[in-house]
C-alpha cells in the first residue's frame, strides 16, 4: 500500500510539472454468478483399505506354497503348509502322556473309594483316609493339565497350515518353500493379502498450514503418474489427528477414498492430490479488487464528482459523470473473486482499476519530466561549449 502511494504520488507530480490532467481509463466488471472454489495440493500413497499381512505362529519349515503373486485368494482357503514332523510327534507325546495320567487318575479314584469305605467304618485312621484323598486330587489336576497341553499340541498343528483370513488378492509372497521360520520373538510375514482393490485409499500428508481446512466429505482430484491423461475423483473419509515430524516439517495423514473400478490404480503409487476446501456454486461475486478500489480526486475532471459511503465494504459504480460507493455484504472468496451477499444486483457493473497513461516525449515542444535528467551538452575539444556540426567533414 506505501510502496503504491508513492508511485501514485510522484506520478502526480509529475502531471502537476507537466501541467496537463491525464487521460484516466477505468476498467470495469460485471456483477455476474458464477462458481468459486479453493483447494490445496498435496502427495499421498495409494493403499489397499484393507491390507493383511499373514504369518504363523509356530516355527518350522516351509514345506508347501500354493499361491503366488497376484493370486485370487477366499478365505479359509489353504496358501501354504510347514513340515508338520515335529508337531504331529508333540502331539502323540501329549496324548501318550494324558493317557498315562488318566490310568494313574483310575487307580487313585479307586484307592480314595475304598480307603472313604473304610473310614466310615473306623477300620482306617484319619491320617490314612487324608493321604489317600490328597492323592486322588493330584492326580486328577494331573489329568486336567495333560488335556490342556494335548489341546495346544493340536493347535500348533492347526497353525502348520497357513489359510487366508479374507477374500482378496495376494500383493506380496516373502517366503519359498524350504525355508525355515522362527516364530521365538515375533511373527514372521509370509504373504500380504489385499481384500479389494477395486477400492482403494490415498494416504495424504498435508501441511500444517492447510490442515484446518480439511474436513471429512469434501471433493478430491487426484492423478499419478503412470496415468498423466486420467484424473481420479475421491472423498476426503478420515482426517487423522496424529502429527508426524519430518525435518522439522510438521505435517497430517489425511485418508481419501479412491475407487478402482479400472484397476489402474496400483499399491505404492504417488498421487498428487488437490483437495477442494470450499467450493460454492451460482454464487454472486465480483473480482476481489473491485474492492479494494477508490476513486482519486487528483484525476478528477471538472465536472465529476465522488459521492462516497461510510460503509467498511463497498465497490464503485459510474452514476453518470459521479463515482458513487454502494455498501455490500461480502462472503467468501478465492483470493481472485468474493461472494457478494447483498447490495448488488447481477449484471450491475462495477469498477475494478484505473490505468495511467504512458507518457512519450516528442521533441523539445513536448513537455519534459522533471524527475528525467536532462540533455548533455555538447562540448569540443578544448572544454568549451560548441555546435553540433563544428566537428562535421566539409560538403557533410
Amino acid at each position: 500500500m506505501k510502496k503504491s502511494f508513492i508511485i501514485l504520488f510522484v506520478t502526480s507530480l509529475i502531471f502537476v510539472a507537466c501541467d496537463k490532467k491525464p487521460e484516466i481509463h477505468y476498467n470495469t466488471a460485471i456483477v455476474e454468478k458464477q462458481d468459486l472454489s479453493t483447494s490445496i495440493t498435496a502427495t499421498g500413497t495409494i493403499e489397499p483399505v484393507t491390507q493383511v499381512e499373514v504369518g504363523t505362529q509356530v516355527s518350522g519349515i516351509i514345506d508347501k506354497i500354493y499361491v503366488d503373486y497376484n493370486s485370487e485368494v477366499h478365505r479359509g482357503q489353504v496358501i501354504a503348509e510347514l513340515d508338520k514332523t515335529n508337531l504331529l510327534s508333540e502331539l502323540a507325546s501329549a496324548k501318550s502322556n494324558l493317557a498315562n495320567y488318566q490310568s494313574n487318575l483310575n487307580y487313585q479314584t479307586a484307592n480314595f473309594n475304598r480307603y472313604k469305605t473304610l473310614f466310615n467304618k473306623g477300620l482306617v485312621s484319619a491320617n490314612e483316609y487324608e493321604s489317600a484323598r490328597l492323592s486322588y486330587e493330584q492326580a486328577t489336576q494331573q489329568v486336567s493339565i495333560q488335556r490342556q497341553n494335548v489341546q495346544k499340541a493340536q493347535t500348533n498343528l492347526g497353525y502348520a497350515t497357513i489359510t487366508s483370513p479374507i477374500d482378496g488378492v495376494v500383493l506380496s509372497r516373502e517366503v519359498e518353500e524350504g525355508q525355515t521360520v522362527a516364530s521365538a520373538m515375533t511373527t514372521p510375514t509370509l504373504f500380504i493379502i489385499a481384500q479389494d482393490l477395486t477400492n482403494m485409499r490415498v494416504i495424504a500428508n498435508i501441511d500444517e498450514a492447510d490442515i484446518g481446512g480439511v474436513r471429512e466429505g469434501q471433493r478430491v482430484s487426484f492423478t499419478v503418474d503412470a496415468f498423466p491423461e486420467d484424473v481420479f475423483e475421491g472423498t476426503v473419509t478420515q482426517v487423522r489427528q496424529q502429527a508426524t515430524t519430518t525435518s522439522n516439517v510438521v505435517t497430517y495423514e489425511v485418508v481419501i477414498s479412491a475407487p478402482n473400478e479400472s484397476l489402474k490404480l496400483k499399491p505404492g503409487l504417488t498421487a498428487n492430490v488437490t483437495i477442494y476446501t470450499m467450493e460454492m456454486h451460482d454464487i454472486m461475486s465480483v473480482p476481489t479488487k473491485a474492492l479494494r478500489f477508490t476513486p482519486n480526486e487528483m484525476f478528477l475532471k471538472e465536472d465529476e464528482a465522488i459521492v462516497d459511503c461510510e460503509a467498511k465494504d463497498k465497490v464503485w459504480i459510474r452514476d453518470g459523470k459521479n463515482f458513487k460507493a454502494i455498501a455490500v455484504e461480502i462472503g467468501k472468496s478465492n483470493g481472485m473473486f468474493t461472494e457478494i451477499i447483498s447490495g448488488l444486483k447481477p449484471g450491475t457493473e462495477v469498477i475494478t482499476e484505473f490505468e495511467m497513461p504512458s507518457m512519450e516525449m516528442e521533441g523539445d515542444s513536448q513537455s519534459r519530466n522533471p524527475f528525467m535528467p536532462g540533455p548533455r551538452n555538447n562540448r569540443n575539444n578544448n572544454g568549451k561549449p560548441g555546435n553540433a556540426n563544428a566537428n562535421r567533414a566539409p560538403g557533410r
